[in-house]
């Protein structure tokens, strides 16, 4: 069985074993991170042979970090991060070189047919009929996306709402409310397999489905990171907030996952705040006295027009993963219309949390 994990902001791992007996066997731990000293790589092995394959991801962790010499330096790599690498080979986990990935990038749409977008779309990942995807939003006009069970008063103003011409739609996935306009935002979508987190917990698969954004950041100049669970965020404040949904396969077959990441360009703060109640409770756990100062625009951290960030990220994840443009079907474009008529679209769906 072969498992790989790439630490967060860190180094890859990679595991290789057997299982004999309901026991791992024949352990070898692999990757690009740093180690000393040199007999901590077979300590670690050592630790990880015998050991129960049903052993959970935090006994893992302390079985190695029980046998690692008291000089272990690591850099780049975690014990957990080698759990996790563990767990995923017992689970067979894909890697994101399994796949042909395809990119939508389309004109703009409404609000509520990209929330129809990522339902249809990530079913059809899940029932094998599509490859997984990566789709990059363009936004027809301004509005507030909340989050699947969040309540649309408490969360909308809806008077400074209709002021600013803002419409308001529910996705289907958790988290908070993010506020968007045409070309002050970026967002995009990953419609995976749900094989490509097997063995990560919830949050750790936030982390590893964001990796490749911190580092197409880091190509721009940024330094970013991942910040638990669904937030990326730079020394100057958050920039993006991401939220996911795991769609369960046909007669209990494989799934796929959503996960969907809104980056802040060159955010309208007043409007934003016009528009959003944002609470003294929500914001005291941020650290900050401002919301303004919550969210740091991509504008100013990066100086380059928002075409040119969405391509820089658009080529740096062709040239780590492999990338085919491709378009939405008929068949996909037609039955995400319908869920506008049905779904997304309804008062019903939009203030089903009132």
């Amino acid at each position: 069985m072969h498992g790989e994990y790439k630490v967060p902001g860190g180094k890859l791992v990679v595991v290789d074993l057997d299982v004999e007996g309901g026991a791992l066997r024949d352990v070898r731990v692999a990757g690009d991170f740093f180690l000393e000293p040199d007999e901590a790589i077979l300590a670690i092995d050592t630790a990880l042979e015998g050991a129960p394959a049903n052993t959970g991801t935090a006994d893992l962790t302390a079985r190695i970090d029980a046998a690692l010499p008291a000089s272990t330096v690591m850099f780049g790599l975690t014990s957990e991060g080698i759990a996790v690498a563990v767990r995923r080979a017992l689970a067979h986990a894909t890697e994101w070189s399994d796949y042909d990935w395809q990119l939508i990038h389309e004109q703009p749409q409404s609000p509520a047919l990209h929330m129809a977008l990522d339902e249809v779309i990530t079913a059809e990942v899940a029932a094998g009929r599509r490859p997984p995807t990566l789709r990059v939003w363009e936004w027809d006009s301004p509005a507030v996306i909340i989050g699947s069970f969040q309540s649309l008063r408490n969360e909308v103003d809806a008077e400074a709402a209709a002021r600013h011409g803002v419409s308001v739609v529910r996705r289907v996935s958790g988290g908070g409310a993010m506020f968007v306009e045409p070309g002050n935002t970026i967002t995009y979508s990953l419609s995976v397999p749900d094989a490509l987190v097997s063995g990560l917990s919830f949050a750790d698969s936030y982390a590893y489905l964001d990796d490749w954004v911190l580092e197409a950041l880091g190509d721009m100049g940024i330094k970013a990171w991942y910040q638990p669970l669904n937030d990326i965020a730079t020394e100057v404040g958050k920039i993006a907030g991401a939220a996911q949904k795991r769609v369960v396969g046909h007669d209990g077959g494989p799934g796929a996952v959503l996960h969907h990441v809104t980056m802040s360009y060159d955010i309208d703060a007043d409007k934003m705040l016009d528009v959003l109640r944002i609470g003294r409770e929500k914001m005291s756990d941020k650290g900050t006295k401002s919301a303004k100062k919550r969210v740091d625009p991509l504008r100013r951290q990066t100086g380059l027009p928002r075409g040119v960030v969405i391509n820089n990220m658009i080529e740096s994840f062709r040239t780590r993963h492999g990338l085919t443009t491709g378009t939405v079907s008929q068949d996909e474009q037609e039955r995400a219309e319908e869920l506008v008529r049905t779904k997304f679209g309804t008062a019903e769906w939009t203030a089903r949390v009132p």
